[in-house]
C-alpha cells in the first residue's frame, strides 16, 4: 500500500507525521511525506522519502510583522499572519499535493494541507484520513484549544470549539480556496462544514494520550485517540560530545527552548532564561530554536545549542521551559518531568492550562508577562514540589506505555482498506 501524507509546517507541525510514516513502514506500505523545503532533511534522515514545497517556514516566521503577532499572543492577527504564509505556498501545495498523491491509496493530512488534500483525494478517487494532534471535535467536556478561557460549563465550551473551528477553518479557506479551484477543480468552499467532527468529513485520528486529555463520551465512533505519535531517532543518532560533557559535570539542568517561536528580541529572551536559572540556582541548557536566543552569550553552568532531540534530552534534566506547542508537550509529559509552560500563541495556552490542571507543573506564564524573576520562581517550584516531580512521573510512565503511532497507523491502513 501507498501512503502519502501532506505535513507542510513548523518542526513542531511535521514530527508527528514523520512518526505515522515510520509506523506505516514497519508495517511493510510505502509512505511519502510532503513537506517545505526547511523539513526535507528531518525527514529524509528518519528514513522516508519527501517531496518539498519550495518556501522556508523559518525563514516566513520571523518576519517581523509575523513575529510580533505570534509573540503579542493575539489569536486573530497571529493567524491572520499564518494565512498571509498557507497563501504565499497555496498553488505550489495544491500542484504538488496532486502529482504526489497519484498512485496513493490513501491520503494522511493535518490542518495545514485538509483543503488540498480534500481537493486532491476527491479528484484521484482515494480517501482521506484526517491526522490532528489538536482537538478540533466539538464537546462538552473540555474547552476548544483556541478558546481555553470559554470554561463555565458544557454551552461555553462547546462554543470554544465552534470558534475554533471557525478561525481554523477560515485560515485554510483563504488559503485554498483560489489554488483548490484552480489547480484542482474543486469548488470554491464558502461555508463551514456542519456537523463534521474534523475540518472535513470522513474519520478523525487525534495523536495525544486519553492519560493527558480523556476522549470525550459525546464524540461519534470515527473519532479515534490512539496516543502521542514519537518519532524514532534515526539510527546512528548520538548526542554532541561537548552536550555529554556538559551533563556529565554536574546535577540534571533545566532545558529553555521555545522551539519555532520567534522573538523581536532574542538576546534580550535569552538573557532573561540565563538570568532565570542563575537566581534558580540551576545548570541550564539552553536551546536557542529558530529565534537565535542566546548564541552569542558564554557563562558558567549554561551550555547553548541550537536544537536537540527532545526525546533524548529531556529525560536527562529535572524541569523544562517550553512554548507548550503540542509536540514539545508531549516530549515533556513523556520524559516525566515538570514542565513550565510559557504559551505565545494558538492552541499553547490550551495545553499549557491541561499542563497545570494535572498537577504537572506551576501555572503558565504567558509569553507577554514572562520575567527573569517569575521564570526563576516557576522553575525552582517545579524543581522543588513533590507533587509536580510525582505526577509528572506518574504521566511519563503512562505515557511510554502507549503505541500511538502504530495504533494510528493501523487506523489509517484499516481506511485504505489494505
Amino acid at each position: 500500500m501507498r501512503v502519502t501524507i501532506l505535513a507542510p509546517g513548523s518542526r513542531g507541525d511535521v514530527q508527528p507525521y514523520i512518526a505515522l510514516g515510520q509506523a506505516l513502514r514497519a508495517l511493510g506500505h510505502q509512505c511519502n511525506v510532503l513537506t517545505t523545503l526547511d523539513h526535507a532533511a528531518l525527514v529524509t534522515s528518519h528514513g522516508l522519502d519527501v517531496a518539498t514545497i519550495p518556501m522556508n517556514v523559518a525563514a516566513e516566521l520571523q518576519r517581523v510583522r509575523t513575529t510580533r503577532a505570534i509573540e503579542g499572543g493575539g489569536l486573530w492577527s497571529s493567524f491572520r499572519e499564518l494565512s498571509g504564509i498557507a497563501r504565499r505556498s497555496a498553488y505550489a501545495l495544491a500542484e504538488l499535493a496532486l502529482s504526489t498523491c497519484r498512485g496513493s491509496d490513501v491520503i494522511v493530512t493535518g490542518f495545514a494541507a485538509a483543503l488540498a488534500a480534500d481537493g486532491v483525494a476527491k479528484k484521484l478517487g482515494v480517501p482521506v484520513v484526517q491526522a490532528y494532534n489538536v482537538p478540533i471535535t466539538t464537546t462538552g467536556s473540555f474547552p476548544g484549544a483556541l478558546c481555553p478561557w470559554l470554561d463555565f460549563g458544557p454551552a461555553s465550551r462547546r462554543l470554544g470549539h465552534r470558534l475554533t473551528r471557525a478561525v481554523l477553518w477560515s485560515t485554510a479557506r483563504s488559503a485554498a480556496t483560489e489554488a483548490r479551484a484552480e489547480v484542482l477543480g474543486a469548488p470554491r468552499t464558502s461555508v463551514l462544514p456542519g456537523g463534521h467532527p474534523g475540518l472535513l468529513p470522513g474519520p478523525v485520528l487525534y495523536g495525544f494520550s486519553e492519560a493527558f486529555l480523556p476522549r470525550p463520551n459525546d464524540w461519534p465512533a470515527d473519532v479515534r485517540v490512539t496516543g502521542f505519535w514519537f518519532a524514532a531517532e534515526p539510527s546512528g543518532f548520538s548526542p554532541p560530545l561537548e552536550l555529554q560533557r556538559f551533563l556529565d559535570a554536574g546535577p540534571p539542568p533545566v532545558c529553555i527552548g521555545f522551539g519555532s517561536m520567534s522573538t523581536e528580541r532574542p538576546t534580550e529572551l535569552g538573557a532573561m532564561a540565563i538570568e532565570a536559572a542563575r537566581t534558580a540556582g540551576v545548570r541550564l541548557v539552553l536551546l536557542s530554536g529558530w529565534a537565535g536566543l542566546g548564541t552569542e552569550m558564554v557563562t558558567s553552568g549554561v551550555m547553548t545549542l541550537g536544537a536537540m532531540a527532545h526525546d533524548w534530552l529531556y529525560p536527562r534534566c529535572s524541569a523544562v521551559v517550553h512554548h507548550g506547542g503540542a509536540g514539545t508537550t508531549a516530549a515533556a509529559l513523556r520524559a516525566g518531568i515538570p514542565a513550565v509552560v510559557v504559551p505565545f500563541h494558538g492552541d499553547q495556552p490550551f495545553w499549557a492550562r491541561r499542563v497545570h490542571q494535572l498537577g504537572l507543573g506551576p501555572a503558565p506564564i504567558p509569553r507577554r508577562k514572562l520575567t527573569a524573576r517569575r521564570l526563576a520562581a516557576a522553575i525552582a517550584l517545579a524543581r522543588t514540589s513533590a507533587g509536580f516531580q510525582e505526577h509528572a512521573a506518574a504521566m511519563g510512565r503512562r505515557v511510554r506505555s502507549e503505541r500511538g503511532a502504530m495504533d494510528a497507523a493501523m487506523a489509517i491502513v484499516e481506511q485504505a482498506g489494505a
